[in-house]
């Protein structure tokens, strides 16, 4: 075990992990990053990255079966806690992903399908030619309201977005930043200690790696 863990990056079998450790590791290259899931590696450390790719279901069916949901809600009371893509989704309540399954509830939001809302929304309706699910690439964020992970990064930045799901940003109380891809969606939100973003800050250059520099120096207070 090591040591002392400046930031844990959670590994439950799923995950960009490799490009997020990396990217943490370049913009503190003094820090102790681990990555693994070991719940008493991952409670001790001073900060958690709780990242995600691929279905919601399986992301969540694989951090309850290992145990690392209660972790994760443990440490969400007390420690800075960074939340990146699927991670982000799995922080909601409900997922309209895989079924419908029901995440961590950390947040009252639910995570919607794009095509639906595309649909439900009659100016979009017929315009899936320009609006492709999933929504990938590079996209702005607006922000809306202000937090210390915002530091140093301009109004409408840009940053790395792939995904098929949302938040959607008129119910969300907790958004922080804002990007439209035909609807609103939610792109940071944040509360207390807790910061989550729908896009890649690890895939997203310079600005990317600021929001990641900004959160291994915060202290959970906004």
């Amino acid at each position: 075990m090591p040591k002392s863990v400046d930031v844990a990056v959670i590994d439950y079998g799923m995950g960009n992990l490799h490009s997020v450790s990396k990217a943490l590791q370049h913009i503190s290259p003094n820090s102790n990053v681990w990555v693994g899931d070991d719940p008493d590696i991952i409670k001790n450390a001073d900060r958690v990255v709780y990242p995600g790719v691929g279905a919601i279901g399986d992301c969540i069916g694989e951090v309850r079966a290992r145990g690392l949901d209660q972790v994760i809600l443990e440490v969400a009371k007390t420690k800075p806690l960074l939340g990146i893509c699927v991670g982000m989704q799995g922080m909601m309540t409900h997922s309209k992903e895989s079924g419908g399954v029901d995440c961590l509830g950390l947040f009252p939001d639910s995570v919607e399908f794009f095509s639906e809302a595309f649909k439900q929304t009659p100016e979009l309706a017929t315009a899936t030619a320009e609006l492709k699910v999933p929504h990938m690439g590079w996209n702005r964020v607006a922000k809306t309201q202000a937090h210390p992970l915002w530091k140093n990064i301009e109004d409408g930045a840009r940053f790395y977005f792939v995904h098929s799901y949302f938040v959607a940003a008129q119910s969300c109380a907790s958004a922080v930043g804002v990007t439209d891809y035909g609807v609103p969606i939610t792109a940071m939100l944040a509360r207390d200690n807790i910061f989550a973003v729908q896009f890649h800050p690890e895939k997203s250059h310079k600005d990317g790696l600021q929001l990641l520099n900004n959160f291994m120096q915060w202290d959970g207070t906004s």
